[in-house]
């Protein structure tokens, strides 16, 4: 979402759901791992409970985060 934009507005896109009730062979969370890497590599910066649902998927949440150049 854009903070510029209405809660319910408009989204720029659709990364992946969070179903709290599914049961069973329902997926509970489902996120396209790429696109949300993308994201976060131009800047975009997820809430903190965006964030947490990204650590538990295995994605470094931070903002802005680049991997880290060696240094020699």
């Amino acid at each position: 979402m854009d903070i510029r934009s209405a809660r319910d507005g408009r989204v720029i896109e659709e990364l992946g759901f969070y179903d709290p009730l599914a049961k069973g062979e329902q997926p509970q969370f489902n996120v396209n791992r790429d696109r949300v890497e993308y994201w976060l590599s131009v800047g975009a910066q997820p809430s903190e409970t965006v964030k947490g649902l990204l650590e538990k998927a295995g994605i470094n949440a931070k903002a802005g985060a680049q991997p880290s150049a060696k240094s020699e």
